[in-house]
């Protein structure tokens, strides 16, 4: 006869696998992923969606929306996270390589206080002129542009949505490749900039591809370059910048990333289960949909991709003299 207390082999390998699958906190604890920004954008919409996807390994999944500082706050509340995998925030290009020489003071050292578990999408910017402009001055293309530039040199101006912004460093990275000089008119926040650009007011934008793309398709606005190393599948007609200026690349882009010390077994289990739920077909329809692009790489290549982006900051930022104290 079974005692009460006797558990059949089926359960004893059903419990098994739990044990293997997740830490057993988890099953009373769920996980957190701490998005440094406020929800609706596209980073919430990528969490959002991959929480719901990796819930059958990873058990239930929360979202916590932590705005403020430009991602900074929200970024401090992982760094300083107990590394039991239970808590994983977003790392953006913002949060882990502008910010960093942005910002005089940093609650976190985004070189050292985190795991890198996966970067998540990547989605190129683009080079757009108000279209009436680059026909009254016959400027078709990137190598266009470069000349007049060249030959008029501070006639032209571009908006940002502010000093640091990634469009403003885009802009100041551009400048130097090229070996030009425009006038960079800053604005509070990036609608503001693109009302700019459509009204006239200033004559080139480097904006999101995603933001453009509707003004591009209705004609409103030239699209010279996407600014990703290469053409981007969402707009394959676009060449890239670096077609003209080799090395060029500017990305937005926003990973996952854990506080530091989180152990390789834990890493390697929400890497496979963020990674595959990425790779699912549906997903990747619905990041097409905001031009961005899955990037499931390893924590390793993302780790040495944090790192070079920290690196390519540090000059641009310092070189363009933008600070927030």
């Amino acid at each position: 006869m079974r005692t009460p207390f006797t558990l059949s082999r089926r359960h004893l390998i059903s419990l098994a696998a739990t044990s293997l699958a997740w830490p057993a906190l988890a099953q009373t604890r769920p996980l957190r992923i701490v998005v440094p920004y406020a929800p609706g954008g596209p980073i919430d919409v990528t969490a959002r969606l991959l929480a719901e996807r990796v819930q059958a390994s990873l058990g239930t999944v929360i979202v916590e929306n932590r705005p403020g500082g430009g991602g900074n706050i929200g970024a401090d509340v992982v760094a300083k996270a107990a590394p039991d995998g239970l808590t994983i925030g977003i790392a953006a290009v913002a949060t882990h390589a502008i910010n960093p020489w942005l910002y005089s003071r940093m609650p976190y050292n985004a070189a050292t206080d985190f795991t890198p578990i996966t970067q998540m999408l990547r989605v190129p910017n683009v080079l757009v002129m108000n279209a009436e402009v680059a026909e009254r001055l016959k400027l078709q293309s990137l190598a266009d542009l470069i000349r007049y530039a060249k030959a008029n040199p501070g006639k032209l101006n571009y908006g940002s949505g502010g000093n640091g912004s990634a469009g403003h460093l885009a802009g100041e990275m551009f400048k130097k490749a090229a070996g030009v000089f425009a006038v960079h008119i800053p604005y509070n926040g990036g609608n503001p900039a693109q009302l700019a650009l459509l009204s006239g007011q200033v004559d080139f934008n480097f904006d999101n591809l995603a933001t453009a793309a509707n003004n591009i398709k209705s004609g409103k606005l030239r699209a010279l370059a996407v600014t990703s190393a290469q053409r981007s599948p969402a707009m394959p007609e676009v060449p890239a910048v670096a077609d003209t200026l080799k090395g060029f690349e500017v990305d937005t882009w926003w990973g996952l990333v854990g506080p530091a010390n989180l152990s390789r077994e834990l890493t390697q289990k929400l890497h496979q289960a963020f990674a595959g739920a990425l790779q699912q077909p549906e997903v990747k329809a619905r990041f097409a949909q905001f031009m961005a692009e899955p990037v499931a790489n390893t924590p390793e290549q993302f780790g040495e991709f944090i790192k070079t982006e920290l690196a390519k900051y540090e000059g641009v930022v310092k070189a363009s003299g933008a600070k927030v104290d």
